[in-house]
């Protein structure tokens, strides 16, 4: 069920909220730090992000978004609300063998959509120096830099966009 294939251009990708204690979730969330932990210098240590994601992204505090191909979970992304104004995006992983096709993008503007549904007019996130391709579209999604906002060890830039 949560294997990884090739996507194509033309494969319909859905968006679904899932429990972030699920197994689509934690399956997502583990393709995601493993890959953290290969790219990044030092590695990556989950910690407890497992335990809290099932208390800050799921409502009423958040929500955990999987993108789905038929029973294939290719991607994820999350949203922490962090006060009636404020959102953050986290989490936000697409499999290797699903890019270049805008899946990225897509997910993005679903979870901004998300955000802006929920009445939140601005949204943040961080992300680490070499995560090129994710610092890349942020920048051409009209995030800008912002001061740090939060303590994560591994975050090494932070970015803001207005929804309205």
């Amino acid at each position: 069920m949560y294997d990884s294939y090739l996507c194509a251009v033309n494969d319909v990708v859905t968006f679904s909220v899932v429990d972030a204690a699920s197994d689509a979730a934690r399956w997502a969330m583990t393709q995601y730090f493993e890959e953290l932990d290969a790219r990044f210098t030092d590695g990556f240590d989950p910690g407890t992000a497992y335990d809290e994601a099932a208390v800050a992204l799921n409502p009423p505090n958040g929500a955990f978004v999987v993108a789905i191909r038929a029973d294939d979970v290719v991607g994820c992304g999350a949203i922490q609300f962090l006060d009636n104004d404020w959102a953050e995006i986290k989490r936000m992983w697409v499999s290797p063998l699903a890019r270049g096709i805008g899946l990225g993008r897509r997910l993005l503007a679903h979870l901004e959509g998300v955000i802006h549904a929920s009445g939140c007019a601005h949204v943040v996130l961080d992300t680490n120096g070499v995560l090129i391709e994710a610092i890349t579209m942020y920048r051409s999604s009209g995030y800008e830099p912002i001061e740090r906002y939060n303590d994560n060890p591994y975050a090494q830039l932070w970015f803001g966009k207005s929804l309205s």
